[in-house]
């Protein structure tokens, strides 16, 4: 092969190295800007998610804190927590009693769990989309309410029910959770 051959033969290696670089920087610059797109709708995601979040969790703590206190006093409130662990958002409830954080396992008592759980099934039926019929039935939903809050407690369920339009059906042994239709099995 002579000198000039192999110049030629470098020359189209090199002009074909050029064509292909070319190709690269264009798709690296598609691929940049598919990447800014992603992050930017990313972004909107992240964002109509915490106003959700914010939304449930006004709504939540709204509700389960009346309840709390219509029930046990002023000394109760709700709060969601909302952490992110492992790529994923959890929601962590938090029971506020006279301004400290307690554990409501064990720190409270009277049936303030039964109270915040009910609370909390109501909320469900109620921002359940798109709505479905508002019946809540519920089996000894408050059996670890102190007697001395049951009456409290009655007029709660009667309350959020004329309230909410939610039908409440509960099973229980408890005469004085008796309110509207009894039915005797």
């Amino acid at each position: 092969m002579t000198p000039f051959q192999t110049i030629d033969k470098l020359l189209v290696q090199h002009q074909v190295a050029v064509e292909i670089v070319d190709r690269e920087i264009a798709a690296l610059a598609v691929s940049e800007e598919q990447l800014a797109d992603a992050e930017s709708a990313r972004s909107i995601v992240q964002q109509v998610g915490q106003a959700v979040q914010q939304e449930v969790h006004q709504r939540l703590s709204a509700l389960v804190t009346r309840c709390l206190q219509l029930v046990f006093g002023d000394a109760y409130e709700f709060r969601l927590e909302f952490d992110r662990k492992r790529n994923r958002t959890e929601a962590v409830s938090q029971f506020i009693k006279d301004g400290v954080v307690v554990d409501p396992m064990t720190a409270s008592g009277g049936g303030v769990v039964d109270v915040a759980s009910f609370a909390l099934r109501l909320s469900a039926v109620l921002m359940t989309r798109p709505p479905l019929r508002r019946l809540l039935v519920l089996d000894e939903p408050f059996r670890f309410v102190s007697a001395e809050y049951r009456p409290k407690v009655r007029a709660l369920v009667d309350v959020l029910s004329q309230e909410t339009g939610v039908q409440i059906i509960l099973v229980t042994h408890l005469d004085s959770f008796k309110l509207g239709t009894e039915v005797r099995l």
